[in-house]
């Protein structure tokens, strides 16, 4: 068929039917979204389409899942996404701002998790499988495992990872250094909001420092000691500076620009040495364009993994 390419090859290890083996190897994907792959033709073993959700699978088994059709083509336009480190155990790319990290039940195809699956498969390189996640109009560092071992001991470990952000805030702060503190719950409106523990609100922590100044704007350096969803962006609204182009806590929607917002560092154990990797995102240049004066500040340094054996820098892996 015109346009059809293969998104993912499985191996099959034991014996199962094939909804169930889809729905583990295609972690975090929902089931109906399985369901809708299988419906839509887009499996394909032993090069006949398999549309039965109970097909049984045999070791040894290949299963491929495709892409057909203008789907394929705009992988194709959209797959080359950058890649700031890889090796046997991990991928971490550079996700751009506007595009989801995994699937929704409204966009299940233009996704970092799914552009990435195409980019390796033109070089056989596997599957990635999803660490963690990025809001998507946040911009930055994105890891993905190379195996579901190795994803579940990056999970496991995912609290304790060092996570630093860089984001554009609306105003100037008083303080250019603090730690903000509050107890956060997600509405049914999918906002989230202060509240108190009794109402089933968690303690999120956020510590940043002021970096730069421009024209009514700042830019701040942000730790999380928490991961809670939207963390930064209702504790900036919180103390009256909202991230630059927040559609949801700030002015955003009035704007049309991009959230000031970027995954700027991490530093995670590597999964087979244990030792540490310190990985760099350089801030976009639409919102470095907004401090002219700044300099050449770490922050506008090309993308790189930092030996942390040898205190040294490498050039990103291409």
């Amino acid at each position: 068929m015109s346009g059809e390419r293969i998104q993912n090859r499985l191996k099959v290890a034991e014996s199962s039917p094939l909804l169930p083996f889809l729905h583990q190897a295609l972690k975090p994907m929902s089931r109906s979204a399985i369901k809708e792959i299988l419906q839509g033709s887009r499996v394909r073993i032993a090069s006949q389409i398999i549309t039965q959700h109970d097909h049984p699978l045999s070791p040894g088994d290949e299963v491929e899942i495709l892409v057909r059709g203008l789907v394929a083509q705009v992988r194709s336009t959209f797959s080359g996404l950058g890649i700031v480190y890889e090796d046997s155990t991990i991928i971490v790319i550079d996700k751009p701002a506007g595009l989801l990290s995994v699937a929704t039940e409204v966009q299940r195809e233009h996704t970092a998790f799914a552009l990435l699956g195409a980019q390796l498969d033109t070089r056989r390189g596997g599957r990635p499988y999803v660490v963690h996640r990025l809001d998507k109009d946040t911009s930055g560092l994105l890891v993905f495992a190379r195996s579901p071992e190795i994803r579940d001991q990056l999970q496991a470990e995912w609290p304790g990872v060092t996570k630093t952000y860089l984001a554009v805030i609306e105003g100037t702060l008083p303080e250019q250094h603090g730690i903000i503190e509050s107890y956060l719950a997600e509405g049914r409106d999918m906002q989230v909001r202060e509240t108190s523990p009794l109402e089933g609100g968690k303690l999120a922590r956020t510590e940043y420092t002021v970096l730069a100044t421009h024209e009514g704007h700042s830019l701040v350096e942000v730790i999380l000691h928490t991961g809670k969803k939207h963390q930064i962006r209702v504790h900036m609204k919180k103390i009256g500076c909202p991230v630059w182009g927040d559609p949801l806590y700030g002015e955003g929607k009035k704007s049309g620009r991009r959230l000031g917002l970027h995954a700027w560092k991490l530093t995670i154990p590597h999964p087979a040495s244990g030792k540490p990797i310190d990985l760099v995102s350089a801030l976009p240049g639409v919102l470095q364009q907004l401090f002219p004066n700044f300099g050449n500040h770490p922050v506008k340094a090309k993308n790189k993994i930092i030996d942390t054996k040898k205190d040294n820098t490498r050039k990103k892996i291409p």
